[in-house]
């Protein structure tokens, strides 16, 4: 939940909110490395908010978990078109927690979620290009293949190129394509198959960096991130 960062940093034992408002009005405080201004608002959970550059301190044990999202649920937490949201399969988890990224309505697999702002920061920014790999079923011809590796515009910006592999190319039209993508982009895994006469049918999420989704979690089901993993993705 968004609040004003001055009542964040009363509430977190920092200072009092009149000293916060000074903090803020002399450019000390930041959001997600980036200067905030007297009104500002942030969600303590999700945002890396820092003073002198140093991150205020946060009281709420850290919760780490790997679901399996199904088909049909956005990776949000409401929606106003009131569909299905991963909220509602991790319910039980005993924290509110937020996805790190996104997998769009359509598709399916691993997705993390976790009440620990630095690491979904750390794991989104574009700067730190984690590798995701993705299990894509797709109907056509594959003669034009090699347009899936090409840059693509997305909001004005070139994508990086993406990994493609064949891993199965049987009869009637369909194949089983691994792509391995360097970035996050909105609906990118999709445009690049229409830029390539490629028409997606399924569409599964199976790694971040190396970490694979486990393959006893059933779909709609998660489960708790080990020490191991969550140390792997910090060290991203």
């Amino acid at each position: 939940m968004k609040e004003r960062v001055q009542k964040i940093l009363s509430q977190a034992g920092v200072c009092s909110r009149r000293a916060a408002e000074a903090m803020i009005e002399a450019g000390r405080v930041t959001v997600n490395n980036r200067k905030i201004k007297l009104g500002d608002q942030a969600d303590s959970s999700r945002d890396v908010i820092c003073v002198d550059g140093k991150r205020i301190h946060e009281t709420e044990p850290k919760v780490y978990l790997m679901l399996h999202k199904p088909r049909g649920f956005v990776s949000t937490l409401s929606d106003e078109r009131g569909r299905r949201t991963v909220r509602q399969l991790v319910r039980d988890c005993g924290a509110r927690v937020y996805p790190v990224g996104r997998l769009d309505a359509d598709s399916e697999g691993l997705l993390l979620m976790t009440n620990d702002g630095a690491l979904t920061y750390s794991l989104t920014h574009p700067k730190h290009a984690v590798d995701k790999l993705y299990y894509v079923r797709v109907k056509g011809d594959l003669k034009q293949i090699e347009r899936l590796r090409e840059p693509i515009e997305i909001d004005g910006r070139m994508t990086a190129p993406a990994d493609v592999e064949v891993l199965d190319a049987p009869a009637a039209g369909y194949s089983l394509l691994g792509i391995t993508l360097h970035e996050g982009r909105n609906r990118q895994i999709r445009r690049l198959c229409e830029h390539a006469g490629l028409e997606v049918k399924r569409l599964k999420r199976m790694k971040i960096g190396t970490l694979e989704i486990d393959p006893r979690l059933k779909v709609g089901a998660w489960r708790n991130l080990t020490e191991e993993e969550v140390a792997y993705l910090q060290s991203l």
